[in-house]
This record gives C-alpha cells, sequence and structure tokens, in this order.
C-alpha cells in the first residue's frame, strides 16, 4: 500500500490541506504596494469565507448549476437506462455497434465536444441554421438566453450517457438468467421484467451512476468556459469553478478562491455523503422488509 499511500498524500492530501490553508490567509498591501515588502501573506481567519458567502456572483452560479443539474442529470441517466435496457432485450441486431457508438461520444474530451458543439450551435456557420433557414422554420439561437442552458446540457448528456450506460449494462448482464426464466414461467412480459425485476436489481448501479453525475454537475467548468469566446451570454463566472478561476488567475487572488474551492470541496462533499447514507438507509430497510415477507 506505500505506492497509492504516497501518491494520495502527494497529489491528494497536501493540495488539500495547503488550499485550506491559502483560505486561512490573505494579502496585505503597505503603502502604494511597490518594493519587495510592500505586500506580504498575514492570517486572516474566517474572513475569507465570509466574504465567499456574501458574494453574490457566487451565490448566482450556484444557482445556474443547480439549474443546470436538474436538466442533465434526470434526461441523462434516464437515457443512460432507457439504452442499458434496450441493449439487454432478447432479440437486438447489432448490439457491438450499437454499444460503442453510443459509448463513443465519452471518449472525446470534454473541451473538444465543447468547440464541435460551440459550432453548430453558432447561426453563421451551423448546417443545421443552413438546412432550417432552406426550409424557412425558426432559427432559434442556442447560445443566447434560456436556450443556453439547453445547449450545455445537450453537451454534458452527449458525452456522459455512454459511461453511464455502460455502468447500468454490465449491471444488468451480471442478473442470474434463471430470474427471468423464473418471470416468463409466471407469465411476465418483457416490460414487466423490466420494470419489476432489471430496475430493482441494478438500484445499486443507478446509484452509483448518480452520485458521479451529481459530482460531475457541481464540477461543470469545461462547457461553459469553452463556449464563452462564442458567445455573451456566459460570464466568467457562470459557475462556482469558473468564478474560482476568475479570482485565482484573473483578480490573482488566490486566497479568496481557495476559500471558495474549498467551500465546494465542502458542499460536494456533504451532499454526497447525505446521498449514499440515504441511498444505504433505504437498502437497508428494503432488506429488513424482505426479510420479513
Amino acid at each position: 500500500m506505500v505506492p497509492a499511500t504516497v501518491l494520495f498524500v502527494l497529489f491528494f492530501a497536501l493540495p488539500i490541506g495547503y488550499a485550506v490553508w491559502l483560505s486561512l490567509r490573505k494579502a496585505h498591501v503597505s503603502g502604494l504596494g511597490l518594493g519587495s515588502g510592500a505586500r506580504t501573506e498575514v492570517w486572516a481567519g474566517l474572513q475569507n469565507y465570509t466574504e465567499a458567502f456574501r458574494d453574490s456572483e457566487l451565490l448566482r452560479g450556484a444557482l445556474r448549476v443547480l439549474g443546470y443539474g436538474c436538466v442533465v442529470v434526470p434526461v441523462m441517466l434516464g437515457l443512460a437506462l432507457l439504452f442499458a435496457l434496450m441493449l439487454d432485450a432478447e432479440k437486438v441486431r447489432l448490439a457491438p455497434v450499437t454499444r460503442l457508438a453510443i459509448f463513443l461520444p465519452y471518449a472525446v474530451p470534454g473541451v473538444v465536444a465543447a468547440l464541435l458543439w460551440g459550432f453548430l450551435y453558432l447561426p453563421d456557420v451551423s448546417p443545421f441554421y443552413f438546412v432550417l433557414g432552406r426550409l424557412g422554420l425558426p432559427q432559434p439561437d442556442l447560445l443566447d438566453g434560456g436556450p443556453l442552458f439547453l445547449a450545455l446540457s445537450n453537451i454534458a448528456v452527449w458525452g456522459g450517457t455512454g459511461f453511464n450506460m455502460i455502468v447500468i449494462y454490465t449491471s444488468l448482464r451480471s442478473i442470474p438468467a434463471e430470474v427471468y426464466e423464473a418471470a416468463k414461467l409466471d407469465g411476465a412480459t418483457p416490460t414487466q421484467i423490466a420494470l419489476r425485476i432489471k430496475i430493482p436489481m441494478v438500484a445499486p448501479s443507478l446509484v452509483l451512476t448518480f452520485f458521479f453525475s451529481i459530482i460531475a454537475t457541481l464540477q461543470v467548468f469545461n462547457e461553459p468556459t469553452t463556449l464563452k469566446p462564442l458567445t455573451n451570454s456566459v460570464s466568467t463566472t457562470w459557475s462556482p469553478l469558473m468564478k474560482v478561476y476568475q479570482d485565482a488567475f484573473g483578480r490573482n487572488d488566490i486566497y479568496s478562491a481557495a476559500a471558495e474551492a474549498t467551500l465546494i470541496a465542502v458542499v460536494t462533499l456533504l451532499l454526497s455523503f447525505g446521498f449514499l447514507r440515504a441511498a444505504n438507509r433505504r437498502e437497508k430497510r428494503d432488506v429488513s422488509r424482505g426479510g420479513a415477507g
């Protein structure tokens, strides 16, 4: 375990500890701020955290991510479950090719995927807008206003559905065939088997994919940052992580950025822990009911 422990300490524990240390410090500028000793690092305590809680930009970014997650997570997991159930059906043609086609977008780097979709969203270069114009249909601007949430969500759904589908599909393939045979002998239809057997038995995989999706949603950064040069609707503080990046490298205030990053990490940890605890509690309750029955 020594190599794994060393890597964990060097690339996980120490950076987190250093970020927490920076979040408790601030820069003190003397005089005009000129000279080698004009700018010093002093103890700030919880001042950076207090300012982060009062930062309206950070709060607005969190609300945007909340709306973004309400679209991405249910749609992505719903499609992943649907595709996994379809691929797990008895008679599926070209199943390996279809499985690879669904998973392939996940192999595309996030920045590349955002660039590809960004150019498809631009009215001047998008082939979709050209076709809509030829047909005399409306040409909505997906990079402005409310449709921007759908445009960003589409990129995340397109890239993440394949990974979640593979996780759920693998769990479906591990279900013993005898379970399906017994259900068929009882007269169950494929739809009933899917709803009453397959989905309940892959519930742990659904919990896992939901857990990963929540974490990825809270850490959204690549998509809005990549689309920012293409539209004025995406600000430099559109998401909390973009706000952290702007404070650290735009305003050169690494102390406030460290406090904001620590808050995001704590919120992510609390949400993840709360969700896993609720899922485990429900699983134990279901098991106890099954044992009692």
